[in-house]
């Protein structure tokens, strides 16, 4: 397995699926950065995994692809980094963290202390073009992301896992649920944050002592 992904990482996935899908979603990014803008940047492709060892793990939350504009994805679904303009999809994402946690609205978007506390930000597709949303989803990331997935829920147990939308409640027939908690809901994007994700109290449902960001 590419030495890209953490030791740690390389360990808990081989002898899975995983270990079959990376070479391919590698080798089209290289060549792609050398004609296009991709984000996030070299080196920050696996920043979830990198913040978050297996070891560690408790809650995985499942995006889609990066942000796309200058300066936001910084490998951590939803996150971006200190000092960054809230996207929208997070502004909602911390509207309800503090309505169901009795919290403050965080000041910075970055989610690291949730990912080095436990929590696996993970997006299905691990790359894009800059501008371009979906651009990468031919590359074979969701081969591996959705081979992760499962290699979690068949070597792990009591996890928490956080679906957010369509495209992520797909991802729960991976899931072993008698192992596993599942919680899913409405996509906090403005489409549909008014359908079903405000006051769905996804992190107390959680059972778990997030951090304080």
């Amino acid at each position: 397995m590419p030495d890209q992904l953490p030791e740690n990482w390389r360990n808990f996935l081989s002898g899975t699926e995983a270990e079959k899908y990376l070479s391919e979603p590698l080798e089209k990014l290289a060549q792609r950065r050398t004609e296009y803008t991709v984000f996030p940047p070299e080196g920050m492709v696996f920043r979830a995994f990198e913040l978050t060892p297996p070891e560690q793990l408790q809650i995985v939350i499942i995006g889609q692809d990066p942000y796309h504009d200058e300066g936001q994805a910084h490998g951590l679904a939803f996150s971006v980094p200190d000092g960054v303009a809230h996207p929208p999809s997070l502004r909602n994402i911390f509207k309800e963290y503090a309505s169901d946690l009795k919290r403050e609205i965080p000041v910075s978007g970055s989610l690291e202390k949730w990912a080095r506390s436990g929590v696996l930000l993970l997006n299905s597709v691990l790359s894009v073009d800059a501008h371009s949303p979906g651009s990468h989803r031919s590359f074979g990331w969701e081969k591996f992301t959705d081979a992760v997935i499962a290699a979690i829920s068949a070597k792990t147990s009591e996890k928490v896992f956080i679906l957010w939308g369509n495209y992520a409640i797909r991802k729960a027939a991976m899931i072993d649920q008698k192992r596993h908690t599942v919680i899913t809901g409405a996509h906090p994007s403005p489409l549909s944050a008014y359908r079903g994700f405000f006051n769905s109290r996804p992190f107390s449902q959680a059972n778990w002592e997030w951090p304080e960001l």
